[in-house]
């Protein structure tokens, strides 16, 4: 066998099991699969299919009460049964990971310099000053803006976005073997994740590196992956070549998955943009105003030498009611700024906000508590959102408990609703954050937003840790709660094929300000702004054929010396 011909990584018949009440429940079963030198292989499925459950098992990452048999081999080795500190070795010099939730795999007291400093010189031994400019070197390889202030910055201090990419840096940082990418880039805009997919394809390339992803972004798959293994509830129901899968897909599941993928541009109006822009425009001013932004200008202050930071500058922005206002643009351009000062969140540094009837310009306590009561919000990290000592119903219902609208018998009732709207069954009130799948605490946390039946919904990323047939189901879902209750919603995300499907109009932002706004047709089909126009032409197409071709053609422009998205 030639050494590109083997494989690194070796899963057979592996069986993974969880320990719940005194019983043993599957997680993981029979599953088997190869990934050889060089190859990216695409692990699917819904949430709870046990993707992440059989990936974590591979370094032994697993809770106390799981059990596992089968066999794991990393470039023929055994890693089954080997001991804390050879399974230590193996951790980062032959397997690195990137995990799902960046704000829960860093370190919230060190700095994401000294995370990385303290990675490369516990496996390579070396000074802290070659440590320091190898890790501004990985900072800077992962495309982060200024990896001078990444380095000093702390995790909370980083846009979602940038922390995925400082968590890459780290992961990658001892050019490991076998790379496991758990949703890789689930916090990342467009652009930026055209970049990071073309920076693990080049680690592929240069090290012969075994990539293991795992992924419900299809396009990414399209992208990316020479393989495809598609899981359902713990088992494989079909494997094959990506194109195999994406052009002639056997499995009614695997059909479903491919069907529920949202394509940009689908939902497009055949009438003329200017027509559908007037009759929008019409319609709404005759509604009343829930969100009024009016040049807005939000600051984080400075302390000590680092300076006061600008991250919304002159923003005026204005949502009616019973409208779905999609809000867009690459990681640290303000989006989730914005968002958190709606909501009363972040105080403004200047200008006037207006929200559900409250004057929000001035910040106190009393005001903020007022808008709590009309306005819910879903933010980004799930995981960080939901209160760990608390249950899943403890969590939704707490809201209801706090505003004094429902209690005992009727509190558990209204939980168990708002559990079915999510697609989650009662059971799980009982369960903790920690035993859900990342897509099952994102589904929580719009339970828990949508509690209170708000007058304004602001949606953080609500569907970037949510697979693709579950993302349809929530996707139709607030179609028919804002359908049904006539809330406002401000849906924040960085995917656009989503935010085709379900908004009326679109604002872009572009470091901190509005680089256009108009109907969603105006925005996707006649775009006006290059910045818009290049986040357009970064969306991943799920097909891998198109795929290449536009991969191909970025590759080419960017030979040229022109860089399609960063001008």
């Amino acid at each position: 066998m030639s050494p590109t011909d083997a494989a690194i990584l070796e899963v057979t018949d592996l069986n993974v099991d969880f320990a719940v009440d005194g019983y043993w429940v599957p997680a993981v079963k029979h599953l088997s699969y190869t990934i050889k030198r060089g190859e990216v292989m695409a692990l699917v499925g819904e949430s709870g299919s046990g993707k992440s459950v059989s990936s974590m098992s591979i370094i032994d990452l697993l809770p106390k009460n799981s059990r596992t048999s089968g066999s794991i081999k990393v470039a023929g080795r055994e890693l089954r049964g080997l001991r804390g500190s050879q399974l230590r070795h193996v951790r980062g010099n032959e397997v690195a990971v990137i995990f799902q939730e960046p704000m829960t795999a860093l370190n919230p007291v060190l700095t994401v310099g000294s995370q990385i400093i303290e990675t490369l010189r516990l496996h390579f031994g070396i000074s802290p000053s070659e440590a320091r400019t190898r890790a501004l070197e990985l900072l800077a390889m992962v495309e982060l803006p200024d990896p001078l202030k990444a380095f000093n910055s702390y995790p909370h201090q980083l846009s979602g976005g940038q922390r995925q990419r400082a968590m890459i840096a780290q992961s990658i940082s001892c050019d490991p073997a076998l790379l496991i990418a758990d949703e890789p880039t689930t916090a990342l805009d467009v652009t930026v994740q055209a970049e990071i997919l073309d920076l693990v394809r080049s680690l592929r390339d240069k090290l012969d590196t075994g990539v293991l992803l795992i992924t419900h972004d299809m396009g990414v798959v399209a992208d990316l992956a020479d393989h495809v293994v598609v899981m359902r509830a713990g088992e494989v129901v079909e494997a094959g070549s990506t194109r195999e899968i994406f052009g002639n897909a056997q499995h009614p599941y695997t059909k479903l998955l491919l069907d529920s993928v949202p394509r940009l541009g689908q939902d497009l109006s055949d009438a003329p943009v200017a027509t559908v822009a007037d009759a929008v425009a019409a319609e709404l001013d005759v509604r009343p105003v829930v969100l009024d932004f009016e040049d807005a200008i939000i600051e984080y202050p400075g302390h000590g030498r680092v300076k006061a930071f600008r991250a919304i500058d002159g923003v005026s922005l204005r949502l009616h009611q019973g409208e779905v206002m999609g809000l867009v643009g690459e990681s640290g351009s303000g989006k989730t700024t914005l968002g958190r000062a709606a909501i009363g969140l972040l105080p403004m540094t200047e200008g006037r906000l207006d929200v559900v009837g409250v004057d929000l310009s001035i910040w106190s306590r009393k005001r903020a508590h007022d808008v709590h009561q009309k306005a819910g919000i879903v933010f980004q990290d799930p995981a960080s959102s939901l209160n760990p000592r608390m249950t899943i119903g403890q969590s939704i219902g707490e809201p209801l408990l706090l505003a004094k609208k429902f209690s005992g018998a009727g509190l558990e009732r209204e939980v168990d609703r708002l559990l079915s709207s999510v697609q989650l069954p009662s059971a799980y009130s009982t369960r903790y954050p920690h035993e859900l799948s990342g897509g099952q605490k994102q589904r929580v946390g719009i339970a828990r937003a949508l509690a209170l039946r708000p007058e304004l919904l602001i949606a953080d990323e609500p569907t970037s840790a949510l697979d693709v047939s579950v993302q349809a189901t929530v996707l139709a879902l607030l179609r028919e709660l804002q359908a049904e209750f006539g809330f406002a919603c401000l849906f924040i995300t960085h995917d656009l094929a989503v935010i085709d499907v379900l908004a009326d109009r679109i604002a872009v932002m572009h470091n901190g300000r509005l680089a256009e706004v108009g109907t969603r047709d105006e925005i996707l089909r006649s775009p006006k702004d290059p910045y818009t126009q290049r986040l357009i032409a970064a969306v991943p197409l799920p097909d891998p054929d198109l795929q290449e071709v536009r991969r191909e053609e970025r590759a080419r422009i960017l030979a040229a010396g022109t860089d399609p998205l960063h001008p």
